[in-house]
């Protein structure tokens, strides 16, 4: 089974091949995310081709622009286009699925053809929220992309304004991707990263490395400053959790008994003897904490 913090890729990393969903819920994120995206492709000989819809094409190429990268050479000749979803994703005035693919390993031959290294499609997803015709073909179209790029020298990173979008189509729209684009950093050492992003459509917090005396601080911190002010249930994903000692799980204990009334904080995919020392110390009878075993349906 792979775990969601097994399917996070850093944008610098996108590779061919690579079929990606970004959920975002911050303006910066997104840019930062877009602009290094879009920028590394320019730079491979890749052909880049962008559908904006929440923001309007110049703001993306102003983007570029402050990244130190000029978009007008590449704009003359044809390695970027930057147009908008409703020339792109619903040219013909609704969106049908099947055409989209089609027209998407279109644009991969034209692209060799044209002598460039493969192509790099992002899009800002929020049209489909519009509820235009054909819309709800979405995760049936985002599903059939993983087959057009595979294999081939295409890549695409799909956004998703978590403020717009509920859980149940996040969580939807992680499913059909290929893997999912990992947030900036909270915290990072040569033993622990902390990362934000989402799982299940839910916004979590991914623990990768190790928890011990050194770095538990860095844990607990991340916990209090951030993770414990979302709203709703706070998720932590120990897919690629190393080790971790009491230390650890006595923050995490300590930031589960802080939440208010109603919330729960979820250790999730934390492997099964960590599970059961929390069981043995009696952290488990902590009612706002929830701890699932890795491989287990949390």
């Amino acid at each position: 089974m792979i775990t969601q913090a097994g399917r996070m890729r850093q944008v610098q990393g996108v590779g061919h091949g690579d079929h990606l969903c970004l959920a975002f819920s911050d303006n910066a994120e997104q840019r930062r995310v877009v602009t290094t995206y879009l920028s590394d492709g320019l730079e491979r000989g890749e052909r880049v081709l962008y559908f904006a819809d929440r923001c309007a094409p110049p703001q993306i190429l102003d983007w570029l622009g402050a990244a130190g990268v000029d978009p007008g050479p590449a704009l003359a000749r044809g390695q970027l286009q930057v147009t908008t979803a409703a020339d792109g994703y619903l040219a013909a005035g609704s969106f049908d699925a099947d055409a989209m693919v089609t027209a998407l390993r279109q644009e991969v031959r034209s692209s060799l053809t044209a002598g460039f290294t493969g192509l790099r499609v992002s899009g800002e997803m929020d049209w489909a929220l519009r509820e235009v015709p054909g819309s709800g073909q979405l995760p049936e179209y985002e599903t059939k992309v993983n087959a057009v790029f595979a294999g081939q020298p295409a890549s695409a990173i799909c956004q998703y304004d978590a403020r717009r979008f509920d859980s149940a189509a996040l969580s939807t729209a992680e499913r059909c991707h290929t893997g999912v684009v990992e947030l900036g950093e909270l915290y990072s050492d040569a033993l622990l990263r902390l990362v934000p992003g989402f799982r299940a459509g839910q916004p979590a917090l991914h623990v990768v490395g190790t928890v011990d005396y050194r770095t538990t601080a860095a844990l607990a911190s991340a916990l209090e400053k951030t993770a414990l002010r979302w709203t709703g249930d706070v998720w932590v994903d120990m897919g690629k959790l190393e080790f971790i000692d009491l230390a650890g799980v006595r923050a995490l204990a300590h930031a589960a008994s802080s939440l208010p009334a109603g919330r729960r904080l979820h250790v999730v995919d934390l492997a099964p003897l960590l599970c059961q020392v929390i069981s043995l110390v009696g952290w488990d009878h902590e009612p706002s904490l929830i701890v699932s075993a890795r491989g287990a349906e949390a």
